[in-house]
């Protein structure tokens, strides 16, 4: 079992807590954790281009002209995709489906992965409790300057906390979320991660449980 530094709001180390090798343990697995960003961006991703075809064009049916005698190129339809305004070949259209399965459990063995490797790099901290004395941003924000940390930050609440999460969201360089929904794409796209000991008691049950299933 290895073990966790455990802080106070002030910055100051207060005890050591230990957690379960199976969750922030995990070797290196770059290949999984790629994988899993992979579908979370493309199922974030929204359709927009979209072209209509000569079916969806406004515009007569009609031949403009007889088929012969004119001197003129034969054309079915003014919705022909050689004239202007007339429909497009082969364009993007909006029912294009760029969705991903994500298999339960390598999506959380990818947000163990993660989790580890924040650990071995030293990017996670952990609260005894946070427990501001006034419900206040600049509460919040003398935590973080306590800490003397650089870089984006992700706070993670567990749900007996999830009102201070409007605390948070004023400040820059700092995202918050639940720590029920902490997932790889969030975690990667900020440098450090911020919870407390209700937090780390919840992932560990959590993903113990999912591991033994």
């Amino acid at each position: 079992m290895a073990k966790i530094k455990v802080y106070n709001l002030e910055g100051k180390e207060i005890e050591e807590m230990q957690i379960s090798d199976s969750v922030f343990g995990l070797p290196k697995n770059d290949d999984l954790v790629h994988q899993i960003v992979v579908a979370m961006d493309a199922n974030k991703r929204q359709v927009l281009a979209d072209t209509k075809t000569r079916g969806e064009r406004a515009g007569s049916g009609i031949k403009p002209w007889k088929q012969k005698g004119t001197g003129r190129a034969r054309v079915g339809s003014r919705r022909t995709p050689l004239w202007k305004k007339g429909g497009v070949v082969f364009g993007p259209n909006n029912d294009r489906n760029y969705k991903q399965k994500i298999n339960k459990k390598m999506n959380q063995k990818a947000i163990a992965t993660v989790l580890s490797g924040k650990l071995k790099d030293k990017e996670i901290f952990v609260i005894d409790k946070l427990n501001f004395t006034e419900k206040k941003t600049k509460q919040v924000a003398a935590m973080f300057r306590s800490f003397k940390v650089r870089g984006k930050t992700l706070l993670a609440f567990s749900n007996e906390e999830k009102d201070l999460r409007l605390l948070s969201r004023n400040l820059s360089k700092v995202e918050n979320i639940l720590t029920a929904q902490l997932n790889v794409l969030d975690m990667l796209r900020n440098k450090n991660l911020f919870m407390s000991k209700e937090s780390i008691v919840f992932l560990e049950d959590k993903y113990k449980q999912a591991e033994s299933k």
